[in-house]
């Protein structure tokens, strides 16, 4: 008899707290003012609802494709957080080996897919909701920087934005920038990250050489652009770089799973950000 998930049901409550607060400070309001307006939390929903969607469909795509291939796995572990985000972001354990790499393909390629496409259609909203304003750059102002794809839809949806302006996004435009940036971090093909899962399932054995390759490149790219990146760079170096062996890693991969690691490849491309945030 299975125990009830009380642990997962706890996390994912407190997670919803925690983005509840950070949208409602993003909304402006402030969450002082719900003491008196206690209306106001009704504005932090549309950022902490469409962030939960978006990371629920990621993890639970992750679970409907273990389960799919038989591979023991747990129910998302959501992290709260009083962060920027108000969260860690969520992640699943499994608990059995992986079969073949077309198993290994669809579990790690199906939760960033699906994740991205529902962050695009975030963006979409959020940013036709989203407001072009002056803004005065002065010290301790934080900017986020954009992926290829943000700032294609943004010219798309805004327009050009002159040099003097710049986006005010709303709370949905917000979670999916997160969105991108959540699937880029997940997509870096290091260790058992979900990009992890899908470089091995492509190059086998030689996943390690490339996670050892694109651990300096974080590191590098820390020391010259962003400072985070050698914080990310520690953490997945305490994780382990390297890749458990699958059961059956003599059945190849199918063209339709290498078209999903082409096309995992692609969406890391378009959602990569090398600077996430500057603070000046």
């Amino acid at each position: 008899m299975k125990k009830f998930p009380w642990l997962h049901i706890l996390l994912f409550l407190l997670t919803f707290i925690s983005t509840l607060a950070v949208g409602v400070e993003h909304a402006g309001v402030g969450l002082l003012s719900i003491v008196d307006h206690p209306g106001n939390i009704l504005k932090g929903f549309p950022f902490s609802i469409t962030l939960l969607v978006i990371l629920l469909s990621h993890e639970f795509s992750h679970y409907f494709f273990s389960r799919h291939h038989h591979v023991e796995a747990t129910l998302p572990y959501f992290i709260p957080a009083p962060t920027l985000f108000g969260t860690l972001g969520a992640f699943i354990k499994m608990k059995s080996p992986i079969t073949t790499k077309n198993a290994l393909m669809d579990i790690g390629a199906s939760g960033p897919i699906a994740g991205f496409i529902l962050s695009v259609i975030a963006c979409v909203i959020g940013l036709s909701l989203s407001r072009v304003m002056p803004v005065v750059k002065e010290p301790g102002l934080m900017i986020f920087g954009d992926s290829l794809l943000f700032t294609a839809l943004s010219k798309l949806i805004l327009g050009v934005i002159p040099d003097n302006q710049d986006i005010v996004l709303h709370p949905i435009a917000f979670a999916g920038w997160i969105g991108f940036f959540v699937t880029s971090m997940n997509l870096l093909p290091i260790g058992q990250l979900d990009g992890g899962h899908i470089s091995y399932a492509l190059l086998g054995q030689r996943h390690h050489l490339l996670s050892k390759i694109l651990i300096i490149v974080l590191v590098l790219l820390g020391v010259l652009v962003f400072e985070g990146w050698i914080v990310w760079a520690i953490l997945l170096i305490i994780l382990g770089i390297k890749h458990p062996p699958i059961l059956e890693p003599y059945i190849p991969l199918d063209e339709g799973r290498k078209a999903a690691g082409l096309l995992s490849l692609v969406i890391f491309v378009l959602t990569f950000i090398p600077v996430p945030i500057t603070i000046l």
